[in-house]
């Protein structure tokens, strides 16, 4: 599995998202995801699935130091993201978890106090890096200036949604941009322009999608699947090479196409 590397974390570059994954159905996946080469698992308290998680991991019988875990705290509960980690670890049935995330920002919780608050669990060993997930290159920016040691910024990233000012922040300060959505919540995988870019390399049009992601510098994805095909084609995306006139016909696509943007989200123009 190819992996990122930056000051602060070695990141997986394909992961299993797990949101919508429950009981059973969740704890079976996860362990199927990690036989088949993953070892990174993406979930959050928000998700209600961590204890099915934390079974999946047991499960797989891989040793812990082997396997990256992400887990975020709901924008509800930045003003107390001790309680919410210790919470996570619990449900998780893990020491640590090696990715603590902020779900969504939260304006009238102030960020430099959550992002104080986090970097004592890190002394307390309850994580091995932070970061952000659906921050605009705005408040990115915001939780950089405050010194924290952001290390990935998790957003709705796909052929069909730019993110180049985000993209441009990011590496130009070491972190890592996941892409969640990344087929856009499966509303990507019959685009006819994927499809014909598929058909010529013997790949389905979800596997260019992820293709064109992957071949990204600091991008990773979390596509979520609960179907053991669907993982091995995920990871195949992963040895798939796009030539320019793919790329070409991928950057003719609009980029305006959003799948998530709940009612609590901040102003994605800035």
């Amino acid at each position: 599995m190819p992996r990122i590397e930056t000051p602060h974390l070695a990141m997986p570059k394909l992961s299993l998202g797990t949101w919508a994954l429950s009981g059973a159905d969740c704890a079976r996946a996860v362990a199927e995801a990690i036989g088949l080469g993953y070892r990174h698992i993406d979930t959050a308290e928000m998700y209600g699935n961590e204890e099915a998680v934390g079974e999946g991991l047991r499960d797989s019988a891989v040793p812990r130091e082997h396997l990256f875990v992400t887990t975020k705290v709901w924008w509800e509960n930045l003003a107390a993201p001790d309680r919410a980690l210790e919470a996570s670890l619990k449900r998780l049935g893990l020491d640590y978890v090696d990715l603590f995330l902020i779900h969504w920002p939260n304006p009238a919780v102030p960020l430099k106090r959550t992002l104080a608050m986090m970097e004592v669990l890190k002394e307390r060993g309850l994580y091995r890096a932070i970061g952000v997930a659906n921050f605009t290159p705005r408040l990115l920016a915001e939780a950089l200036a405050t010194g924290a040691p952001i290390a990935a910024n998790q957003v709705e990233y796909h052929v069909m949604l730019g993110q180049d000012p985000l993209l441009a922040l990011c590496r130009a300060h070491g972190v890592v941009l996941t892409a969640h959505s990344p087929l856009g919540k499966g509303g990507l995988v019959d685009h006819p322009v994927l499809a014909a870019i598929g058909a010529k390399h013997g790949a389905s049009g979800a596997q260019v999608a992820l293709a064109w992601l992957l071949e990204q510098d600091m991008v990773a994805a979390i596509p979520k699947s609960a179907r053991v095909e669907n993982m091995r084609a995920n990871l195949a995306a992963l040895s798939l090479r796009l030539d320019e006139a793919d790329r070409a016909a991928i950057a003719a696509l609009p980029k305006d196409r959003r799948f998530v943007n709940p009612a609590f989200a901040p102003d994605w123009r800035h």
